[in-house]
């Protein structure tokens, strides 16, 4: 497994990543690391005839979770390689699928893409996971969702004061519930942390503001999707999320 680190940064959180990776699968492809002084660029991936390219900021690459950001990364590109039906499925197909008929607000649609994107991690989480502990992406979870109630007003259930109105951020409640959904369900489905854990006292007050959301069956599908999915199977969960979540108005579709 080739791995190129390019950029003002350290290397050994890359190379790090590499051997641990190596023990439960590899890459055919070659991987350039590129890593850039924008403290705001998101660690992204991009895959081409001449191999996989990973481009991350040095804030990230500095990081305490540099080596568990490229394990995630090298997963994807380990799917992709593969075709795993995770990574090859269409959106566009499943949105038509879904929601052919209907009347759906823009935003919904952005967050099914997020959807998407959830499930395509929980299957990079499943690789990278058996070769390393998980207690970084635990707390990384739960800043997560912590940050997402961060605007909760004062006198909420989370002081020890009567429970208020709202308890998550006031801006798209929906799918920062569905974002707690997935981080609970990834977390059960690999056994990370206990019941009596604060994700679950997060998750909870990001479901109970947004009860339009079925909390509970979306934590259910990112905890039980199938190890090993055909691409039918793959396709009709991701449709059924994505109408569950979206909804809209008019016919159904077929």
């Amino acid at each position: 497994m080739d791995v190129n680190v390019e950029g003002s940064g350290p290397v050994e959180p890359f190379y790090a990543a590499r051997d641990l990776f190596e023990r439960e699968a590899t890459l055919e492809q070659t991987v350039t690391v590129r890593i850039v002084e924008d403290p705001d660029e998101r660690t992204r991936v991009q895959h081409g005839p001449d191999g996989h390219e990973l481009t991350i900021s040095q804030q990230a690459a500095t990081s305490a979770m540099a080596r568990e950001l490229a394990l995630h990364e090298f997963a994807h590109m380990h799917h992709n390689e593969r075709e795993h039906p995770s990574h090859t499925q269409s959106m566009e197909e499943v949105i038509f699928l879904a929601l052919a008929g209907r009347t759906v607000e823009r935003r919904k649609l952005t967050h099914c893409r997020q959807i998407a994107n959830h499930m395509k991690d929980i299957y990079a989480d499943d690789l990278w996971l058996s070769v390393a502990p998980a207690g970084k992406l635990v707390d990384f979870l739960e800043s997560s969702v912590a940050a997402a109630l961060a605007d909760q007003p004062r006198g909420s259930v989370w002081d020890g004061g009567p429970e208020a109105a709202r308890t998550s951020a006031a801006s798209d409640p929906e799918i920062t519930a569905v974002n707690a959904a997935f981080a609970l369900g990834l977390v059960e489905r690999h056994k990370l942390v206990n019941q009596d854990h604060r994700l679950y006292d997060l998750a909870h007050a990001a479901a109970a503001d947004a009860p339009e959301v079925n909390f509970e069956r979306f934590k259910g599908w990112f905890r039980s999707l199938a190890a090993d999915p055909d691409e039918s199977e793959y396709r009709k969960t991701l449709v059924d999320a994505t109408r569950e979540y979206a909804g809209g108005s008019g016919p159904a579709a077929d």
